[in-house]
């Protein structure tokens, strides 16, 4: 079995933090699909955050990160599949929690908010907590019906 693949897509506002992002995972021996954008130009970013979704709920990818100025468009175009439980997240603390307690499957973060060794912290702390399950299970399943 080979590498696990991490989905990465971003607008313009998120593309070099998301460039960042992708070098780090591919450091670490992540499989990284790229979903854009590929480029500073203006896009939409509800273009990227419904190709996340789709990554996600084809099973192209476990999960993923998602990235635009606040964090807040991207993430909501990607909640929008019902396969997405997108997590935006300004501290590792946030990002720890979000999969312990939410079992979140896409990161979403805000290039124009926090920086790129804090995003790091964030995405460390995605990748290496485990979901808790117990308690936080029948909440999570309410999240999917």
């Amino acid at each position: 079995m080979g590498a696990e693949t991490i989905a990465v897509a971003s607008d313009h506002a998120g593309f070099d933090l998301k460039e960042d992002i992708k070098e780090d995972l591919k450091a670490r021996g992540f499989d990284v699909l790229d979903l854009g954008c590929h480029g500073p130009e203006s896009v939409d970013y509800p273009d990227f955050g419904i190709a996340m979704g789709k990554a996600i709920a084809s099973g192209d990818a476990k999960r993923g990160v998602v990235v635009c100025g606040s964090g807040i468009g991207i993430s909501i175009a990607a909640n929008r599949n019902p396969a997405v439980r997108a997590a935006l997240v300004q501290t590792g603390l946030a990002a720890r929690l979000a999969r312990q307690h939410n079992d979140a499957n896409v990161l979403a973060l805000g290039a124009r908010l926090i920086g790129v060794e804090t995003a790091r912290d964030c995405v460390d702390n995605f990748l290496n907590t485990d979901f808790e399950g117990g308690r936080h299970q029948r909440r999570v399943d309410k999240l999917g019906a």
